[in-house]
């Protein structure tokens, strides 16, 4: 972004950063949501996230001996219940177990995140992210 588009087009300038910031939070909710659940293997990267207000992204990335590989899971809160897609995989519905591992990730998820937002606020801070 650059001050001639803050001159000549303020409201896409203001849309822009307004996505620049809603892209550094996705990330760092990101970060939080992937030390849920442990310490990440050397040579994995994971992501829990809350896209929006009914969906979850849980992402994967790791090397092995077979190559890189990548899975992203999708869990759609809707009225009815909660269901899950995995790549171009049609929603399923979650089993028990999952269901009750899902709610207890997104509980610890919004302890660890929610207070962080508020300091942020508070502070008239945006997150950093680490890479």
């Amino acid at each position: 972004m650059n001050l001639l588009t803050h001159i000549l087009h303020p409201k896409q300038a203001a849309d822009e950063r307004r996505a620049e910031i809603y892209k550094s939070l996705i990330h760092w909710e990101g970060q939080v949501g992937s030390q849920l659940f442990g310490p990440i293997p050397e040579g994995v990267r994971r992501e829990f996230f809350c896209l929006d207000e009914r969906t979850w992204v849980w992402h994967e990335e790791w090397t092995d001996n077979t190559g890189r590989h990548a899975i992203t899971t999708r869990y759609d809160v809707r009225p009815n219940g909660i269901v899950k897609s995995q790549g171009v995989n049609d929603y399923q519905t979650m089993s028990p177990q999952e269901l009750e591992n899902f709610y207890n990730a997104v509980e610890l998820y919004r302890q660890r995140v929610s207070p962080e937002l508020v300091k942020m606020r508070d502070a008239g801070k945006h997150p950093k992210t680490t890479k």
